[in-house]
């Protein structure tokens, strides 16, 4: 985000991210009227309250999404208590967020399970990203036995998909945090939660002080995310591939070396 009122409840207490009024980096309407390009600009004046600094250690390219996918695994972990080491939290979906996730909550101590529904998946999951199991979401032998098993799941899925299987795999008093956004309303039994004390909750990127924090925990632990730099002149065909989901696991555009030539 590039600004929000600073007046409101959610920005005094940090909450910039909540704020009714506040500004996203892209596609927006600044305070002075301009539209707000994020990442396709190749300079940008902002207010200091919303610019972050990014240790000397960590690359910018690899840095960059941190800002998005970052923030956004990064906050619903450690707000609610998701961070614990020996905790046992799953990760639903390994795409642009949930690889970030899983990064994560393995630098804070975690135990992480990677859900999904795609098995080829296991081998990029366990070897690549260090989680410490994998389930298929489809397979009920799987699902059955990690009944109860896990302290909380960061859901990071877009595609509309049933809610019931993943509020199972919880403990009692276990947490699911939505921050993938499925375009049609989620069925949400109620009588598994009532019985479980279990929470479902939702969680919208990070405010810049816990950003600031993420990105400052990047660096001490190595953490970038899995990208592919691209030229400008190549965005048509990456945002094909992004449709297909084909890329591991964003794209970067070189904006410095390449918007101007092209």
């Amino acid at each position: 985000m590039v600004g929000s009122c600073q007046s409101c409840d959610s920005c005094a207490n940090t909450l910039e991210n909540y704020c009714s009024k506040w500004i996203p980096t892209y596609g927006a309407m600044y305070h002075d009227g301009t539209t707000t390009y994020g990442g396709y600009s190749d300079i940008m004046v902002a207010d200091e309250h919303f610019v972050v600094r990014i240790p000397d250690n960590l690359p910018m390219d690899g840095a960059a999404p941190l800002l998005c996918a970052g923030i956004t695994t990064y906050s619903p972990l450690r707000y609610f208590g998701l961070d614990k080491p020996g905790m046992h939290v799953g990760v639903v979906g390994l795409g642009g967020l949930g690889h970030v996730a899983v990064k994560f909550a393995k630098a804070m101590g975690v135990k992480v399970t990677v859900i999904s529904t795609s098995p080829n998946k296991k081998e990029e999951a366990l070897e690549h990203l260090g989680a410490d199991s994998f389930l298929v979401s489809h397979d009920q032998d799987q699902i059955q036995a990690a009944m109860g098993t896990m302290d909380g799941i960061i859901d990071t899925v877009s595609a509309n998909h049933p809610l019931l299987p993943f509020i199972g795999l919880l403990k009692s008093q276990g947490k699911l945090i939505m921050v993938g956004a499925p375009d049609k309303p989620a069925e949400l039994p109620v009588f598994p939660l009532l019985m479980g004390r279990k929470l479902v909750a939702g969680s919208c990127n990070g405010s810049m002080k816990e950003t600031q924090e993420m990105i400052d925990f990047a660096a001490k632990h190595n953490i970038t995310a899995d990208i592919e730099v691209i030229p400008i002149d190549y965005l048509n065909t990456a945002m094909e591939r992004l449709a297909k989901a084909d890329v591991r696991y964003r794209f970067v555009i070189d904006i410095g070396n390449t918007l101007k030539s092209s």
